[in-house]
């Protein structure tokens, strides 16, 4: 399933008690909503799409191929306003996590930054 599907499933879930009351909400039928989330959202007409991501507060960007949810917005704001020590902070962790949900183990690349640290300092 595409991104974009996946982060509209999720906030119809966060959003709404069910797919029915989100299309009632929206005035668009309940069989559309269920077939975009069954098909991917890419079958489904461009208003349509607009139509849901704005609702849901889901900012599209044609260029990136990043579909902006609340959460990732929200991050983003509080990126933006760390200084440097901040940001590099964030990189770090969020580059931990990241091999974390990658099945990665961190150790291994602790090592590897030991070892091209010592050869840097040699």
């Amino acid at each position: 399933m595409d991104e974009l599907t996946m982060t509209i499933k999720n906030e119809i879930k966060r959003q709404y008690k069910s797919v029915r009351q989100f299309a009632a909400a929206i005035d668009v039928p309940q069989s559309t909503i269920i077939s975009a989330m069954r098909k991917g959202i890419g079958g489904t007409s461009f208003d349509t799409v607009v139509k849901i991501c704005s609702v849901l507060g889901i900012k599209l960007s044609m260029n990136a191929g990043v579909f902006m949810d609340k959460d990732k917005t929200e991050l983003l704001e509080i990126f933006s306003e760390l200084d440097e020590r901040g940001k590099q902070t964030v990189k770090s962790v969020s580059n931990v996590e990241l091999l974390r949900c990658r099945n990665i183990p961190v150790m291994s690349v602790v090592a590897a930054l030991e070892k091209l640290q010592s050869q840097s300092n040699d």
